[in-house]
């Protein structure tokens, strides 16, 4: 993982740096021994919405063959099959206080339910542990609506809705400083790569699903991320 996948001054912390041992070197064994048994956990919920200049079918279509897009739209994160609808990313370094990480995390888009279509963490065949587990939860539903300028066309509205939560075992370092501190950086940094993460991959998939079709894409109208 020598290369990182997205912008780092999109995820990375302003002081961002990793960690060293007293010689000024990488981070060494013991300091990954000295990990607190207990992780501290990060969680937050988010919900967004895209829009689709198409009927509900239509977008269901394309989203139904992820195999087709995601990966294409996903990138430049790194992006690895590893079953028939799952995949294992590469989101990016994030960070603070001189600790950092690079999240992997393995993603299945399960089929819909009855226009439902939920994302779930899996496990990563082969993976490490690396002092850190993730817990994605998302939901997409298709809501279908008139166009604003022809009550003849149907647009899609995508709603989607994510609890996440990230539990992290920092070094003994980390913990002398107020946990409150560590609290309050570790969900404001995870709402930021969220929100970068989640305005890239809308903006991509909205394009593609449109040049797929010959459609135009909608005027974008900045939303509030929760």
């Amino acid at each position: 993982m020598q290369s990182q996948p997205t912008d780092p001054s999109d995820f990375a912390n302003p002081n961002f740096a990793r960690p060293t041992d007293a010689a000024g070197g990488n981070v060494t064994t013991a300091h990954t021994d000295a990990l607190i048994n207990e992780p501290t956990v990060f969680s937050s919920q988010f919900v967004d919405c895209m829009e689709m200049n198409a009927d509900a079918r239509t977008v269901a279509a394309y989203l139904d063959v992820h195999q087709e897009w995601f990966r294409r739209c996903a990138h430049p994160m790194q992006v690895e099959p590893i079953g028939q609808n799952s995949y294992a990313l590469i989101i990016g370094h994030f960070g603070a206080f001189g600790y950092d990480v690079e999240p992997r995390v393995g993603l299945d888009l399960l089929p819909q339910q009855e226009g439902i279509y939920r994302i779930e963490t899996v496990p990563v065949p082969d993976d490490t542990y690396l002092g850190y587990e993730v817990d994605f939860q998302a939901a997409l539903n298709l809501v279908e609506h008139s166009s604003p300028s022809d009550p003849n066309l149907k647009m899609t509205q995508v709603q989607w809705q994510l609890d996440l939560s990230v539990a992290i075992q920092f070094p003994r370092f980390i913990h002398a400083l107020p946990d409150a501190l560590i609290k309050s950086t570790g969900e404001r940094i995870l709402k930021q790569v969220v929100r970068q993460v989640s305005r890239r991959l809308t903006h991509k998939v909205q394009e593609d699903f449109h040049s797929s079709r010959n459609l135009t894409v909608p005027k974008r109208v900045r939303k509030r991320f929760l």
